[in-house]
């Protein structure tokens, strides 16, 4: 008798869903050192006010009896992490988490001549299967990292599990732009111009072939609500930035 093997989606391939992670672990191995730059290029440095605007909203309080502690997944440059402490100037104690070692490897070098280098600690973790106590974060987010994890429920999971209760969860993902006209112009500007320019910047065109492919795989906002709600979290809400590029989620461990 034959076995059947799950799938689950690498881009516009079907691949083993074993198999995923591996892949996208290339990926981003092929482009760390790069990374940030190329963000930079792809999105005009919209990206950056889209992170700020998430920090923004996290508002990480700037004292208190104890540090507020973060979990940033998928966080390997640091960009997030950094943020977060300079917000609450210092007052915060960021883990950066990836499960990519030379994403991470970006981040601790570049935390040397950060603000707070002493806040911020650099793990190297599985979203879906996370080395940290139960109840042990005030807040977890995670920038443009949740439609690479192959088990994204087990994800969130884990997420709500490492929260202390009145935590936050903060998720900022690429998302389907919305408005009519634009739409078309946006996929052309996808298809025609990232993939090529990923090829002049780091050699290779391939990981942004997939990263836009990956971000048509994702779910819908409402979809990725309901998600976050079987997780265990409440008040789940969402915003789009950009004509909805972006989607910045939020909920609580209540």
């Amino acid at each position: 008798m034959t076995e059947t093997r799950e799938t689950t989606h690498f881009g516009e391939q079907t691949v083993a869903l074993e198999d995923k992670q591996g892949l996208v672990d290339k990926v981003f191995h092929d482009v760390a050192d790069r990374y940030d730059l190329m963000n930079d290029l792809m999105s005009m440095g919209a990206h950056r006010l889209w992170k700020d605007a998430m920090v923004a909203d996290l508002a990480p309080p700037k004292a208190g009896s104890r540090p507020y502690k973060v979990l940033d997944m998928a966080g390997g440059t640091g960009d997030i992490g950094e943020r977060i402490v300079n917000a609450s100037l210092g007052h915060a104690q960021v883990v950066v988490s990836d499960i990519n070692a030379d994403m991470l490897r970006v981040g601790s070098e570049r935390a040397r001549s950060w603000r707070y280098p002493g806040q911020v600690e650099f793990v190297e973790a599985n979203a879906e299967e996370l080395p940290f106590e139960d109840n042990s974060f005030d807040a977890y987010t995670i920038a443009f990292g949740i439609r690479n994890v192959p088990r994204i429920q087990k994800a969130l999971d884990e997420a709500h599990r490492v929260l202390r209760r009145g935590g936050r969860i903060l998720v900022l993902e690429f998302s389907q732009v919305d408005v009519p006209g634009f739409d078309a112009v946006y996929r052309l500007y996808s298809d025609q111009i990232i993939p090529p320019m990923g090829q002049v910047v780091t050699g290779d065109a391939q990981p942004y072939q997939y990263f836009i492919e990956s971000i048509r795989k994702f779910p819908a906002p409402a979809e990725f609500s309901t998600m976050l709600g079987q997780a265990g979290f409440k008040r789940v809400k969402h915003q789009s930035f950009t004509a909805n590029i972006a989607t910045l989620f939020s909920g609580w461990k209540l």
